[in-house]
């Protein structure tokens, strides 16, 4: 008896789940809405408001804007939109669409991170930073921005056909930028690196509980992709502060 019992118990069928894939197209489709929508209500008073009501306009640093600033703008917004259009695409089964509209998604990161890159060095050299970080030690965390930006689009091009990976590695590349977007939310900046940093992290945990609901496990492409991402933070930090780093940022800025 206590042996029937004890085989009934391991033949016990597992806890159901949601059948995987069957929600992907609804959820990376949500993903997509949502963080667009972080991003407009992170620049919204700094950038795309004042450019429709025609309000003063400065950046977060009460610097004016410049040509570079909304090449940035119009470049990342794009970006915004292309990962909108790409996840319906997929959502409608456009495939072949979706394929070719990411040779312009390729070009455009390419772009965006010399653009972002060039625009870091220039607000850095201009002394812009939050309040009581030094500008050259804060160039750090939009420098990183673009290096996991750039890992994270070259690992999902690479890995293309694995379409599991490519799309969780777009994802994480998303992700890697929405740091600047978290910081202009209300009250988050005062908090400082670690504030929005683990805010943005949200979305990585987000992602991670889909895949828990769905799988029973959380792809490996979330696991490396989001401990790079949150180890970035301290490494910035510690790198920031280094003589190497003010040599370097210096250099970058004269």
């Amino acid at each position: 008896m206590a042996l029937g019992s004890a085989t009934h118990v391991r033949s016990a069928p597992a806890p159901p789940v949601l059948k995987a894939g069957r929600y992907d197209r609804r959820f990376y489709g949500g993903m997509a809405v949502l963080l667009a929508l972080t991003v407009f209500a992170g620049f919204a008073a700094t950038y795309y408001l004042p450019i429709v009501t025609g309000a003063p306009k400065a950046t977060l640093s009460g610097r004016p804007f410049t040509w570079l600033v909304h090449v940035h703008a119009v470049l990342f917004t794009s970006w915004v939109i292309l990962f909108i259009v790409q996840t319906a695409l997929v959502a409608r089964r456009r495939v072949a669409v979706h394929r070719r509209l990411g040779v312009v998604g390729a070009v455009l990161a390419g772009v965006m991170v010399v653009v972002g890159t060039t625009l870091a060095v220039e607000a850095a050299a201009h002394g812009a930073a939050p309040p009581g970080i030094d500008p050259l030690a804060f160039l750090a965390i939009p420098m990183f921005d673009m290096v996991l930006f750039t890992m994270f689009v070259a690992a999902a091009l690479a890995l293309r056909r694995d379409l599991e990976t490519h799309k969780r590695l777009m994802l994480m590349a998303y992700i890697s930028i929405m740091v600047a977007a978290v910081a202009r939310l209300p009250g988050v900046l005062a908090m400082g690196p670690p504030g929005f940093f683990g805010l943005t992290f949200i979305f990585v945990l987000i992602a991670g509980i889909y895949d828990l609901l769905t799988r029973r496990r959380v792809h490996k492409a979330y696991l490396w992709g989001g401990g790079i991402f949150l180890v970035s933070q301290p490494l910035r930090m510690m790198i920031s502060g280094t003589d190497a780093w003010h040599a370097l940022a210096e250099m970058l800025t004269r």
